[in-house]
């Protein structure tokens, strides 16, 4: 096998030319094996393998540098580098990251996992470069799903004022995750369809060839391809902006990828190059479902089926369906994702309501602003992006919906610890960095039928609200414990006394059991389903702190502005005798793993949490 010679760093370049395919074959073959059992991100590393064979060609790393957009698209990178032996505990905890990690390897300049960051990230790797008198090349690789994220268009404007060589390669897919929308896919779609220009331009380089002046008239070609492009193609707005526009190039070239790579290292400025993909290539599954394959779960390598069969419906699915209710009852229900109509669940409502469906693109800022547009013009808004995402946001959020008190639902997806894709999908920052706003409100639901309250509740509110809950199959207990839900207001779930737990969504399961072991070591112990954490139920907290010894708040977010520290404070301003005990996240990010993994490493699993209410006990 080719894929053997390769070891370390560069060994790519001893691999003769005329095997570049016959390489190219057996590391997708590799990366289908490796993640049919794994799991990962497969369609968009399929797509992508030539494009990094023939980076890693043009270039010398670890000197010259790759900054890779999102940085799912970077298994082949890894494979290029030596990690081959790592994909077998790919994106397990304490194994290999799925994404680019310093910590890794010298071949990772930078930690990415959002999107549009690259551009940015390079352009600083650049100045750097140009300050210390260094000569490496930067090449920044970032996506055309993630080219519609507005910080792409800030770097790209400073970007264009360079006179240093800095080189951004666009991996033009027609796809994110979701297949692409908006202005900037159609016009990257006009590049693609151009075939006057693409014909005219490949007659000119035939007839150069054939002259015996070649060379001699590169310089006049040029000058003639750039008019072509300003005549032959709409807008040209790179070109416009003083960015220089290579491409079209076909993106599993690799031999003609590598010349045009270094051909944009002699240029003195900034330089996109435009290479053409397909999502998933070489797979059948994963070509004719590349949102499907973007983020795989193991599965049948023979059919692309997943293994494990779903059994249960998932809180995106609970979400789906009462969305869809929603809107059949309320015509000013509208929906909003970042390109995520599938991950949020929002396809059927999108079949449905098409007229009421906006997908924006990978621009969460937009997203909350137009949604607070919408709400001023009189309708209500759901902004469905994941909790990690919605950070992006803050700032929307803070001054466009809750300065102005406007009714926009957020619902948050994948709340909570998410897994493998670690530190930065973990969704463990939202209820601080939401509870830090006024009039923000926010809910936590125990169970699917909880979600579904809660979502009524919210349209019925008319004002900021924020409905966080967790990846997965959705909690189906306590289906007899269903009250009405109210402003602010927790629910009694079993009352007791001596110890009172307080658990917020996606943790109620766990105080359930919790509870149970106590009481089967004599301890008396009252359940409350926390429901919002802001408001917090002060009168319910107050009432605990008067009857029970300890109080155990239980979270699924990090330690410092949530819900736990909240009741302490309300505790200490009581000068209550009773203690609070918060069980939390520790504030720190979080690495990738299986989730019981990582509840046990974090000390917020069933055996952690009694263990320290057994040691506070001890203490009192």
């Amino acid at each position: 096998m080719l894929l053997e010679q390769i070891q370390k760093t560069n060994d790519i370049k001893n691999i003769a030319p005329a095997d570049y395919p016959l390489l190219a074959e057996e590391i997708r073959q590799f990366l289908i094996d490796k993640i049919s059992v794994t799991g990962g991100h497969l369609g968009s590393n399929l797509g992508a393998v030539e494009l990094t064979m023939a980076l890693h060609l043009a270039l010398n790393l670890p000197e010259d540098k790759i900054v890779w957009d999102v940085g799912h698209q970077s298994y082949t990178h890894k494979l290029l580098t030596g990690r081959r032996e790592g994909f077998d505990m790919l994106r397990k905890y304490g194994g290999m990251s799925g994404f680019p990690k310093r910590k890794e390897s010298d071949c990772d300049c930078f930690d990415t996992g959002h999107s549009s960051t690259s551009i940015s990230a390079g352009l600083g790797l650049v100045r750097a470069r140009d300050i210390q008198g260094k000569k490496n090349t930067v090449i920044s690789v970032i996506g055309d799903g993630a080219l519609t994220g507005g910080m792409a268009y800030e770097a790209l404007n400073n970007a264009a004022r360079m006179e240093s060589n800095f080189i951004i390669i666009l991996n033009d897919n027609n796809m994110s995750i979701s297949e692409n929308v908006g202005g900037v896919s159609k016009y990257l779609n006009n590049i693609r369809t151009s075939n006057a220009y693409l014909d005219v331009k490949d007659n000119i380089y035939d007839a150069v060839r054939r002259t015996k002046y070649g060379d001699g008239v590169v310089t006049g070609v040029r000058r003639v391809k750039n008019s072509l492009k300003q005549l032959v193609i709409p807008g040209m707005w790179f070109e416009d902006i003083g960015i220089t526009y290579l491409g079209p190039v076909d993106g599993h070239d690799v031999n003609g990828l590598v010349r045009v790579i270094r051909e944009a290292k002699r240029r003195k400025n900034c330089v996109l190059i435009h290479v053409m993909t397909q999502k998933g290539k070489g797979y059948g599954p994963a070509e004719k479902h590349p949102a499907r394959f973007h983020g795989a779960e193991p599965f049948d390598v023979a059919t692309g089926v997943p293994l494990k069969k779903k059994t249960k419906a998932s809180y995106t699915d609970i979400f789906s369906t009462v969305m869809v209710k929603l809107a059949a009852r309320h015509e000013d229900v509208v929906a909003i994702t970042a390109a995520m109509p599938d991950g949020t669940g929002l396809k059927r409502f999108r079949s449905l309501y098409p007229g009421r469906f906006f997908d924006v693109g990978i621009a969460e800022e937009h997203a909350v602003t137009f949604a607070a547009g919408l709400a001023v013009g009189g309708l209500h808004p759901v902004v469905a992006i994941y909790s990690s995402f919605l950070q992006r946001a803050y700032d929307q959020i803070l001054h466009d919906v809750c300065l102005q008190n406007l009714p926009v639902i957020f619902a948050i997806d994948r709340a909570g610890l998410v897994g493998s894709d670690g530190e930065t999908h973990q969704g463990i920052f939202d209820l601080s960095y939401l509870s830090s706003i006024p009039n923000m409100h926010i809910m936590a639901p125990k169970n699917k039928w909880e979600l579904s309250d809660m979502m009524k509740f919210a349209y019925e509110c008319k004002c900021p609200v924020a409905i966080r809950y967790p990846r997965g199959e959705a909690y189906e207990g306590l289906q007899e414990k269903r009250t009405p839900v109210r402003m602010g207001k927790s629910e009694m779930l079993y009352e007791e006394s001596g110890i009172a737990l307080l658990a917020v969504g996606s943790m109620v399961p766990a105080a359930l059991s919790v509870r149970e072991r106590l009481k089967e070591q004599g301890e008396a112990c009252t359940l409350v389903n926390a429901r919002f954490v802001k408001p917090i139920d002060e009168e319910m907290i107050i009432r605990l702190l008067k009857n029970h010894r300890l109080l155990v708040t239980m979270e699924e977010n990090v330690a410092s502005g949530g819900f736990g520290e909240r009741v302490r404070m309300l505790a200490d301003e009581r000068k209550a005798d009773a203690r609070v005990l918060a069980i939390t996240i520790p504030d720190e990010y979080v690495e990738h793993g299986n989730v019981d993994i990582l509840k046990k490493e974090i000390g917020i699993d069933e055996d952690s949490i009694l263990e320290k209410i057994m040691k506070e006990r001890k203490r009192q």
